[in-house]
């Protein structure tokens, strides 16, 4: 159920991308991911990132799953995680602490994707960060995909090193967030949709995985977190405090 859950989200980001004109290019789909639960996409476009980062954390999800023959309400939960794309230069990655692995394809492709070992795994050895890619038709654009995302993976796992020495407790850095702490649920049962970090609720699952009533969330979102940003920095002055 968790692992429909997430198709479900990854669907309903296809469709925000789509409305709003950014490109989406999946890295692995929850069709290729064959059951598994790890799976993303790099999209690109004006003001993504300031738009998706509000996203990251944990999704909660109340309903009848389709296995259920008494029809109780189960509890699920998926983990959306936000990534700025990492610049080559601004992470040292050394591709010999890296294993390249080939490997099959799986799911619906073409026979060249399905018969050759064109997906690609890589492990990073220091952290033991672990990413698959095999959405391209060939190994070599598997490969740079996934050392792509290996970098904004390694990018976020030391911005949050840092932070860990520094004991600095941001919840906005870009990239990381609170992944243990919910921060929205779609109840199925009552068509209703609930962002604690709001605390609204709305109606019409329907719109919101589409992405129409997610896009109007997502402006929500982001005026909350200028405000409070605004906030944070006056209280600081008034403090006396170094404003960051």
């Amino acid at each position: 159920e968790a692992a429909l859950f997430a198709a479900e989200l990854f669907d309903m980001y296809t469709r925000l991308a789509r409305r709003r004109g950014w490109r989406f290019d999946p890295h692995q789909t929850p069709e290729a991911a064959s059951g598994g639960r790890d799976f993303g996409a790099s999209i690109s476009g004006e003001g993504v990132h300031g738009a998706l980062s509000v996203e990251s954390g944990t999704h909660r999800v109340q309903r009848v799953p389709t296995t259920e023959a008494l029809g109780r309400v189960h509890t699920s939960t998926a983990v959306v995680v936000v990534l700025p794309e990492a610049d080559e230069a601004s992470v040292d990655l050394n591709e010999a602490d890296v294993v390249v692995e080939a490997f099959r394809a799986g799911g619906a492709g073409g026979q060249h994707v399905n018969t050759t070992e064109s997906a690609v795994r890589l492990t990073h050895k220091p952290t033991g960060l672990k990413v698959s890619c095999q959405n391209e038709r060939s190994q070599h654009m598997n490969r740079a995909s996934a050392f792509k995302v290996l970098r904004a993976r390694l990018a976020a796992y030391e911005a949050e090193r840092q932070q860990n020495e520094r004991q600095i407790m941001r919840s906005e850095q870009a990239g990381t967030g609170s992944r243990s702490e919910r921060i929205r649920t779609y109840n199925f049962p009552d068509d209703r949709v609930t962002d604690h970090r709001l605390g609204v609720s709305k109606f019409g699952m329907a719109r919101m995985m589409s992405g129409e009533a997610l896009e109007e969330l997502l402006i929500e979102l982001g005026e909350n977190r200028r405000r409070q940003r605004l906030e944070s920095f006056l209280q600081e002055f008034v403090q006396g405090g170094k404003a960051v």
